[in-house]
């Protein structure tokens, strides 16, 4: 099979320009200090831009997160060649990829939404059309806003899923573009049809006089018990990073084990499901122990919506130390047997998990410009993180790891394409 039908991400040879744990360490630093960097231009209420909202800039870091994994996933980095990933300079790279990517949110943001479906179909997919329909600027962003991202959201949870699960099954053997444009239209179909099941209903309610005639009543009311699609918000978040943890803690065990397809995808999809559900009923149940039970019509911290949003929130800060672990500290530990070595990574992720969760509600109200407390309509710990995890990102898949690693001369691969197939 020639080599360009794997996945570059896991074909190419980083190496080390320095020992461990230094190296994951100055990676890691140089990644934060850039990602502050960012926030304060685009995101900080006291910065330059000041998108943050707290939807409007989120709206952007969402789609940020959806176009790198059509890129890297999906169209595992088409329409640039195998000879431009493998001889550009890192920054070089990483300014190209990233500027296409930037390109890419603009137009999905911008064209599709605001200028084709939100005019042409559903008017709160539009800033500009809401406006025209009497809203006030700043509630047409955020309801918009809170539409496109929670679009991306579910797409991020999806889109992975077939090449980790299915590895593309049934169109694994198909070329560039092809497989490509064949996975992206599949999945982007499937989130459509699940937004307009877990997000459209929200929509009924979210205006006055209610849709009833255009949107479905909120179906999860009765068991939810909150009319908020923040419910859905949580156990979707909970999805997307059950997906990435399969992928970057567990390497794909033990799904992994199973040889055919698509077998392997409908168990790892099951069980990411599972494992999702679990997770957002465990985070539920924290919650209700640390500061009793949510009431139904409370506000804040009582409320149930908010304890279903807060669910994600904790998932999503999950997802920091399990990159850093990944792609600073080269997973570690390898050594042991793949279950021994998940379950001690599990222990460091959650560990850690609890100190980033201590540390970003002290500290992130001086640094990020967000409010303090929990529970503040503008303390939104998911937009900070997402756009820490983007940048993260950007630094490993766009530009190898650089400084701290370096990419190895793939002659290798090109000569003997049986070694790539032993390392995938």
């Amino acid at each position: 099979m020639n080599h360009k039908d794997y996945l570059w991400l896991e074909t190419r040879d980083l190496q080390p320009r320095m020992k461990q744990p230094i190296q994951g360490f100055i990676n890691f630093l140089l990644v934060t200090a850039l990602f502050l960097i960012v926030w304060w231009i685009c995101m900080d209420p006291r910065g330059i831009l000041r998108w943050y909202t707290p939807q409007y800039g989120y709206m952007y870091i969402r789609w940020i997160l959806i176009a790198s994994i059509w890129q890297a996933y999906i169209f595992n980095f088409w329409p640039f060649s195998y000879k431009f990933m493998e001889t550009r300079h890192p920054l070089i790279k990483g300014i190209i990829l990233i500027t296409v990517n930037l390109g890419i949110v603009g137009f999905m943001v911008w064209i599709f939404y605001y200028s084709i479906i939100g005019r042409l179909s559903i008017p709160y997919l539009s800033a500009p059309v809401l406006t025209e329909l009497g809203m006030s600027s700043f509630f047409a962003r955020e309801y918009s806003s809170l539409a496109i991202l929670m679009m991306a959201a579910i797409a991020s949870w999806l889109s992975p899923i077939w090449p980790v699960c299915f590895e593309n099954h049934p169109w694994h053997g198909m070329k560039q573009p092809a497989r490509g444009f064949t996975v992206w239209a599949w999945t982007f179909l499937l989130t459509t049809y699940i937004f307009l099941c877990l997000m459209h209903p929200h929509y009924h309610v979210l205006f006055y006089p209610w849709q009833e005639f255009a949107a479905a009543f909120p179906w999860w009311y009765k068991f939810a018990h909150t009319l908020s699609g923040n419910f859905n918000v949580g156990w979707v978040m909970c999805g997307t990073i059950s997906i990435w943890l399969l992928e970057l803690t567990f390497e794909r065990y033990p799904f992994c084990l199973i040889k055919k397809q698509p077998l392997r995808g409908i168990a790892g999809f099951f069980g990411v499901l599972v494992f999702a559900l679990v997770m957002f009923a465990t985070f539920n149940l924290l919650q209700d122990i640390s500061w009793g039970v949510a009431v139904e019509g409370a506000k804040r911290l009582y409320a149930p919506d908010w304890r279903y949003l807060h669910s994600g929130e904790l998932a999503c800060m999950i997802l920091v130390p399990a990159m850093v672990l990944n792609f600073y500290f080269d997973n570690w530990p390898k050594k042991y047997a793949p279950s021994i070595n998940i379950a001690i990574r599990c222990l460091i992720i959650l560990v850690t998990t609890g100190i980033l969760h201590y540390l970003y509600y002290k500290f992130s109200p001086p640094i990020l410009g967000t409010q303090p407390g929990y529970s503040h309509p503008q303390q939104f710990p998911m937009a900070p993180v997402i756009l820490w995890i983007n940048i993260m990102l950007y630094h490993n898949w766009f530009m190898d790891l650089y400084p701290g690693k370096k990419l190895a001369s793939r002659e290798e691969y090109l000569l003997n394409p049986s070694i790539v197939a032993e390392k995938v």
